[in-house]
């Protein structure tokens, strides 16, 4: 599909604007197909329900650097996004580890696509040369969220750190790191490790496999989010959702490599699976985004998944729309009172 001359498609990130209930989409092209940008789109929930025709493009805002250029070829490689209420976005870009391209995290005005802030991105993440440390290629920040009240910004990346254990492999799962940033001072304030599902590779006649965290959806602001967890299995992808909690969760900021310490010892966040998209009557692609959608006309609150299509033929962008009952406050402090309060 085109769009005012670009491409749309590497959909890799979806952000939800509430006020005007438009979505604003970013793709991961490298300024290699059109300039680095995002889309804008409506998606028409009003029945309750997603239509096949539900889904259009209304417009893409081309993202400018400091210096008020378009991003070159290959300087970055944005992934995820996350709508604030000042009318910008804060955008995730995993850099590129090959050419020593640092990652960011900048926001961008949603009006011009140029940058107002850029938050500093922690040593122990940056790579270097000798490939010991920091990200791993396209394994980096792919997720990107905001709390309700914009006081917080979450990244997570994709994979471990080079100096945090093994990148996700067959039946192996992969130590991520959550980054809380605080949006007043505009610093990284705390990290948390996320561990993936370990998934089995199902007749990989192509040798090749992927797992990882791709993106990161605030509910509230007391650090419950919904996880999406998408892995490339040799045959058809699978994808998980979870609910995610940061209570209880270790601390990990100040801790620079997992393996230098027995890491066994750190309480990761706690997840629980909502939903093995596995089990859905739908030919799944390559699911890397989600964002809460508007309340439906039964009152519960719904939820956009979005596919990166690779630019390839042979895949498609993938938009698919759920209901999400969320608990009320009153049920979340009676079922902490009384633990075994059935659902």
């Amino acid at each position: 599909m085109s769009f005012q001359k670009t491409p749309v498609g590497g959909l890799s990130g979806i952000t939800y604007d509430a006020k005007n209930n438009l979505y604003y989409a970013i793709s991961d092209d490298r300024s290699e197909k059109a300039p680095a940008r995002f889309y804008t789109f409506k998606i028409d929930l009003s029945t309750g329900s997603l239509k096949n025709n539900g889904v259009v493009p209304v417009g893409v805002t081309t993202l400018f650097n400091e210096n008020g250029n378009k991003f070159a070829r290959a300087t970055s490689d944005t992934e995820g996004i996350a709508f604030t209420s000042n009318n910008s976005v804060f955008i995730s870009s995993e850099g590129d580890v090959k050419e020593l391209v640092n990652p960011f995290i900048k926001e961008f005005s949603l009006s011009t696509g140029k940058v107002i802030t850029t938050l500093p991105i922690p040593k122990k993440f940056l790579p270097n040369k000798n490939g010991q440390y920091g990200i791993r290629d396209n394994l980096a920040f792919e997720s990107l969220t905001i709390t309700p009240n914009d006081k917080k910004l979450f990244t997570a990346t994709e994979n471990a750190l080079i100096q945090d254990g093994v990148e996700a492999q067959p039946n192996t799962s992969t130590s991520c790191r959550i980054i809380q940033y605080n949006l007043l001072t505009k610093q990284p304030e705390k990290e948390f490790l996320y561990q993936t599902e370990p998934i089995s590779s199902f007749l990989n006649f192509t040798g090749k496999f992927a797992s990882g965290l791709p993106d990161l959806v605030a509910l509230d602001d007391q650090g419950n989010f919904l996880s999406l967890e998408r892995s490339f299995t040799g045959l058809g992808f699978a994808i998980l959702l979870f609910q995610v909690s940061l209570e209880g969760a270790d601390e990990i900021q100040q801790i620079d490599s997992l393996l230098s310490i027995n890491s066994q010892k750190i309480k990761p966040v706690e997840k629980k699976l909502l939903l093995d998209l596995r089990g859905l009557d739908v030919l799944l692609d390559n699911i890397e985004g989600l964002t809460l959608g508007p309340t439906l006309p039964d009152g519960q609150r719904s939820l956009i998944l979005v596919s990166d299509n690779n630019f390839n033929s042979l895949q498609r962008t993938q938009i698919l729309a759920f209901k999400l009952k969320i608990e009320s406050p009153l049920m979340r402090i009676l079922r902490r009172l009384i633990p075994n309060l059935k659902r």
